[in-house]
């Protein structure tokens, strides 16, 4: 399975929400990967106002998190373009807080999902299991003139490889094929920080992105006539305690 993740989706999707809880923000969605169980990928960008905060809350699908725009704290650190953060299903994280310039960020999952469980209110729905968090440092994308200018490919890990979760980064000179390992898991998702990259399905731009399943290739891409800094995301499998029982009837 391979899925897209486009610029154009999103201004055609950016919408305001409103959570019960009082948080406001604009959300546009980036791929969409269906509503229906298993691989499901999903991308989409959160734009928190200024100074707002997000409570802590869980998930029930791993997820990574990635900063595009702006300033703030995620818990006790503090987050800027290209930071990376990772929360397994059922791990509570936060407060997501957003500087004077507002905070956007990437939400990104295998697995289709709505809604947040807010604590300590929701803490009756947390299920035993792993509980994983991971957080990168900020990694700015390189400018188009920084990226021209490479004269060799450079790999920058932010998250060291953990069993089948890993995060690092490629920063290509014009043209370079990619060559990047298979993915694990639950896939792999390739989001891009600057320039380009030429694909068999399409020309991906900065912030677009591909979802690659379990068993796709890998090296049929190549940076594109500006260079290419990419962010390769490696999603981890759901933990078999927080895995879904099968439909009833079904074995």
């Amino acid at each position: 399975m391979i899925a897209l993740g486009s610029a154009a989706l999103a201004q055609q999707t950016r919408h305001q929400r409103a959570l019960d809880n009082g948080f406001s923000f604009h959300r546009s969605e980036w791929m969409q990967g269906g509503c229906g169980p298993g691989l499901a990928p999903t991308v989409f960008l959160v734009e928190q106002p200024p100074h707002a905060v997000l409570a802590p809350h869980f998930h029930t699908h791993n997820q990574f998190q990635v900063v595009k725009q702006g300033a703030g704290t995620l818990g006790p650190h503090a987050v800027g373009p290209g930071s990376v953060h990772y929360a397994g299903a059922y791990t509570g994280y936060g407060p997501l807080v957003a500087g004077a310039g507002g905070l956007s960020y990437f939400t990104i999952r295998a697995a289709y999902e709505t809604g947040a469980h807010f604590l300590p209110l929701a803490r009756d729905q947390l299920k035993r299991g792993p509980k994983r968090h991971a957080q990168g440092p900020v990694h700015e994308p390189l400018s188009a003139e920084a990226l021209a200018a490479l004269p060799s490919v450079r790999r920058v890990q932010l998250i060291e490889l953990q069993e089948d979760l890993e995060v690092f980064a490629l920063q290509l000179p014009p043209g370079t094929p990619l060559e990047l390992p298979a993915p694990r898991g639950a896939g792999q998702f390739q989001l891009l920080l600057a320039g380009a990259l030429d694909t068999p399905q399409a020309r991906l731009q900065a912030w677009e992105s591909r979802y690659l399943s379990p068993g796709e290739a890998t090296r049929d891409g190549a940076a594109g006539p500006g260079g290419l800094h990419l962010l390769v995301l490696q999603m981890p499998a759901t933990a078999p305690e927080y895995a879904e029982p099968p439909p009833e009837g079904l074995v």
